[in-house]
């Protein structure tokens, strides 16, 4: 450890402080006298969440913005929290330096975002089934502590360096954006300039809707001739675009064939939550799926890619209906008209056109994910340094 920096733990140097509970029977969407923002899990996480306000439960709940929480349970347990002000909710706690003249404000909201602190957390928190942190952990996470002015030339050095970084990525996600978008925008293009030899046709006259089956069990295996799709295969790494491979498989002689997915075909998810992600996938090997997934199959006239490539377009929650339960059915399509060349050789030199296209944005896509995959490398490597004493900047 640097010369002239203390040894201690969080529990040490800081006071934690749990919010309060409020039913949500107590919390309003506006706001009227006496009261004030409940801050609450969301109100951090998600930027967009409208606001909800309760009468003010005293100081001992109130944070203001330079103020500094954690998420004490759930998805994003260990999430640093600050920039707003209200009263903090039950599932966040307000950690307090005991001594502002020993710890600031501003090095403890860094320390809390740094690998040192977050690692620890990660580690606590790995196969529980509601991962939480107790008073108890975080009193004992080792704190290396610098000197008052050591403190602030670390966080003036860390704001100017995090905050080049957090540009940098976000022009690089903007970049990776405006790929797709160009890409999505490429085939608006192709598929509304539609020539005197196009037809338009509604989307049931020239394609086969099939629906999922229920597989027994027992008759899912670890290997097997006939891949069995769920959901949560088109999440696999090797399924982001076609259907490569499978959690489960099935056999063949104990299926029956109709029940089987021809290649070419393209799934997407027909009921549930699953739907807003707009997921489409292309069938190459046989498969068959499960009752909440649901297949359109091309007739001939229609080139199989060339179908894959419009369809992407298309958005599932324009035609996903059930007042609960979001559900995708054959009637669904009903209003939904498909435009395409009669020629199948023009239809395979539009699919020719666009997979050029698309080699190329790939190329794009690989380049800025590695690139925000190196900011927050360095970002994680210039906080690691920090608290060790090593930022020598």
């Amino acid at each position: 450890m640097k010369q002239g920096w203390e040894e201690k733990t969080l529990g040490q140097l800081c006071v934690f402080t749990q919010g309060i509970q409020r039913d949500v029977k107590l919390q309003s969407e506006t706001q009227d006298e006496n009261q004030v923002r409940f801050l609450r899990i969301v109100d951090y996480t998600q930027g967009n969440e409208p606001p909800r306000y309760i009468d003010s439960p005293g100081d001992k709940y109130i944070l203001n913005a330079q103020d500094v929480a954690l998420v004490r349970y759930g998805a994003s347990t260990g999430f640093v929290c600050r920039g707003l002000e209200g009263a903090l909710a039950n599932n966040l706690f307000r950690v307090i330096p005991k001594s502002s003249e020993k710890l600031t404000i501003d090095f403890l909201f860094v320390y809390l975002k740094s690998p040192i602190f977050q690692n620890v957390i990660k580690v606590a928190m790995n196969g529980a089934a509601m991962p939480a942190i107790s008073f108890g952990l975080i009193e004992e996470i080792p704190f290396h502590l610098p000197p008052l002015l050591e403190q602030e030339r670390i966080v003036s050095i860390l704001d100017k360096a995090l905050s080049a970084i957090e540009q940098a990525k976000q022009n690089a996600a903007k970049n990776l954006k405006n790929a797709k978008e160009l890409f999505d925008s490429y085939l608006n293009k192709i598929f509304t300039n539609k020539g005197d030899d196009w037809e338009i046709k509604k989307l049931g006259e020239v394609c086969e809707f099939k629906s999922g089956t229920t597989i027994s069990p027992l008759l899912e295996h670890d290997i097997g001739d006939i891949i069995y799709t769920k959901i949560a295969d088109m999440n696999l790494p090797t399924n982001e675009v076609e259907i490569n491979t499978s959690s489960r498989f099935v056999s063949s002689d104990e299926i029956k064939l109709n029940q089987i997915i021809p290649n070419g075909a393209v799934i997407f998810p027909k009921r549930g939550g699953a739907i807003a992600t707009n997921k489409k996938r292309q069938i190459i090997k046989p498969t068959i799926v499960d009752l909440n997934t649901m297949a359109i199959i091309p007739s001939k006239q229609i080139n199989n890619d060339y179908f894959f490539h419009w369809f992407q377009l298309f958005d599932l929650n324009a035609i996903s209906n059930g007042a609960n339960i979001p559900q995708i059915n054959n009637y669904s399509f009903d209003n939904v008209y498909i435009p395409y060349p009669m020629s199948l050789i023009e239809q395979q030199a539009i699919v020719k056109k666009i997979d050029a296209l698309s080699v190329k944005i790939k190329q794009l896509e690989v380049i800025y994910r590695q690139k925000l995959t190196e900011l927050e490398d360095l970002k994680k490597s210039i906080l690691q340094k920090a608290f060790n004493g090593e930022l020598s900047i």
